[in-house]
């Protein structure tokens, strides 16, 4: 059997509470659900936080380090992957065009940075650029993001590099092409989401084509399409990645738990012959480090 990293992504940032009583809201609750994930199989567990009183997105640093905290306290055997695209959201607005709307919200690159920095994951999600994220533009551009991957080098995390489009794509080679990134560089397909790439084996192949060589890659889509991509990137040779933060739904109608997308995950790929790599194998083929804050 082949071997390949699979994620669990517990809760995201998304507006996903109202729609479900399984997404986890408080910093307990979130490293439960990473801890459940890992114990079901998953490789690594990534992670953003909320707020504990409202369940929106929170860019709290207390909050990361609880998370975190809980999570090896427990002493369960799971990568961390924390977020680094916080405050990113720009909510267009006409009476306020300059500055955003309602909801806007727009970190400098050292405030993205700072939970990584601070928290010292063995990984962390870097998103290779802007995008029309429904009816929002997340922002992220190029200087920010080289100053970006600049501190996630120097704190010795495995950047994943997100390209939700193809023009990502292109960016992130270019900080590989300028010693931005260390070692093997790892790429994530983010498919499906409005409006970026589409949620199909002919843009995964597309994407997958062009990384560079000994670059590695992963692809997850959202919704319905969870599943079908996990099955299609196993079988082309990538990394797969469920979790709430993608999807709520173990099939019609039956909302899922973490743990439950996961098992469900790994029954489908070991059918297909694949299993899924422990987190210290994973460790030793990706090059990790910061194993529980330091050297593994």
């Amino acid at each position: 059997m082949s071997k390949i990293l699979l994620t669990a992504a517990v809760t995201g940032a998304g507006d996903t509470t109202s729609k479900s009583s399984h997404v986890p809201v408080t910093p307990k609750e979130i490293a439960e659900a990473a801890i459940e994930s890992a114990k079901a199989g998953a490789t690594v567990a990534h992670v953003h936080a909320r707020d504990p009183k409202t369940g929106g997105v929170s860019q709290d640093i207390n909050h990361y380090r609880e998370i975190v905290d809980r999570i090896r306290d427990s002493e369960t055997d799971v990568i961390i992957n924390i977020t680094a695209g916080g405050g990113g959201d720009f909510i267009p607005s006409l009476d306020t065009p300059a500055a955003g709307g309602d909801g806007t919200a727009i970190q400098t690159p050292k405030e993205r940075h700072k939970p990584i920095g601070d928290l010292l994951p063995e990984m962390c999600t870097l998103d290779c650029g802007s995008v029309n994220f429904g009816d929002m533009i997340y922002m992220s551009p190029t200087n920010w993001l080289r100053e970006q991957a600049k501190l996630i080098q120097q704190s010795g995390v495995k950047p994943e590099l997100e390209c939700f489009d193809t023009g990502h794509l292109r960016f992130a080679k270019q900080l590989v092409k300028e010693g931005l990134i260390t070692g093997d560089p790892m790429f994530q397909f983010c498919l499906g989401i409005p409006w970026g790439a589409e949620a199909d084996v002919e843009t995964m192949i597309y994407l997958k084509d062009r990384i560079p060589e000994h670059a590695h890659w992963s692809a997850f889509g959202i919704g319905r399409m969870q599943m079908p991509i996990v099955t299609q990137a196993a079988l082309l040779g990538g990394n797969v990645r469920v979790g709430l933060e993608d999807n709520l739904y173990l099939s019609k109608g039956v909302l899922a738990r973490n743990d439950q997308l996961v098992d469900k995950a790994i029954k489908m790929l070991n059918g297909n012959g694949v299993e899924i790599m422990s987190p210290q194998e994973a460790r030793e083929q990706y090059g990790l480090g910061n194993f529980k804050g330091g050297d593994k």
